[in-house]
């Protein structure tokens, strides 16, 4: 890997957990006295996997996941420190880095769909990590941790599946954009390329 492209892929993690962060500090919306909050965060999450893939996004999660352990106030509302992650929610936040990777795996075959139903593709790859993967962590963690019944968390974070379709939805078709951008530059990139060349 060139230096270039190194650096650039830093970049890009640290950007992806930016925007996880940023998301966060979205107010979290508590529902019935639920312990789980209804937050944007997870968006961000699915986001990372589905736009930049398994390796990157798990790793933009991880970031955040080491910031909130140091401490610093990036998990939900502004919260952080390693109580956050031992917490009720903290299944949820473990979640993030399989969420990601499991999201980035999914979204890499749904890039190889007919360009069709590829925005359909990513927004099942959304789904799968950001919504069924981050749920199986959390769903026991906050039943271990409260010390509710399974059956009765599971049916708890009932009322977050139409917030979290609507975020896959929504990282789905964004994430489809930007691959979309991603392959028009490098055909521009390509053509410029030729151009450049010399002729025989």
């Amino acid at each position: 890997m060139s230096e270039t492209v190194r650096a650039r892929a830093i970049a890009e993690v640290a950007l992806m957990a930016g925007v996880i962060i940023v998301l966060g500090l979205v107010p979290p919306l508590y529902v019935l006295g639920l312990p789980v909050p209804i937050t944007a965060q997870t968006l961000g999450v699915m986001l990372a996997g589905a736009v930049l893939g398994a390796r990157r996004g798990g790793l933009a999660a991880l970031v955040v996941l080491v910031l909130c352990a140091a401490s610093l106030p990036v998990m939900v509302g502004g919260s952080g420190g390693v109580g956050v992650l031992l917490g009720p929610t903290g299944g949820y936040a473990l979640g993030f880095v399989p969420g990601a990777v499991v999201t980035g795996l999914a979204a890499r075959r749904a890039l190889r769909l007919p360009p069709r139903t590829r925005g359909v593709g990513l927004v099942g790859a959304c789904l799968l990590g950001g919504v069924l993967v981050v749920y199986a962590l959390g769903i026991p963690w906050t039943a271990a941790v409260t010390g509710l019944p399974l059956r009765t968390a599971a049916l708890g974070a009932l009322v977050f599946v139409p917030g979290d379709l609507l975020k896959a939805v929504l990282a789905g078709m964004a994430a489809l954009l930007v691959h979309r951008q991603v392959h028009v530059e490098q055909m521009r990139e390509l053509v410029l390329d030729d151009e450049a060349r010399p002729r025989a």
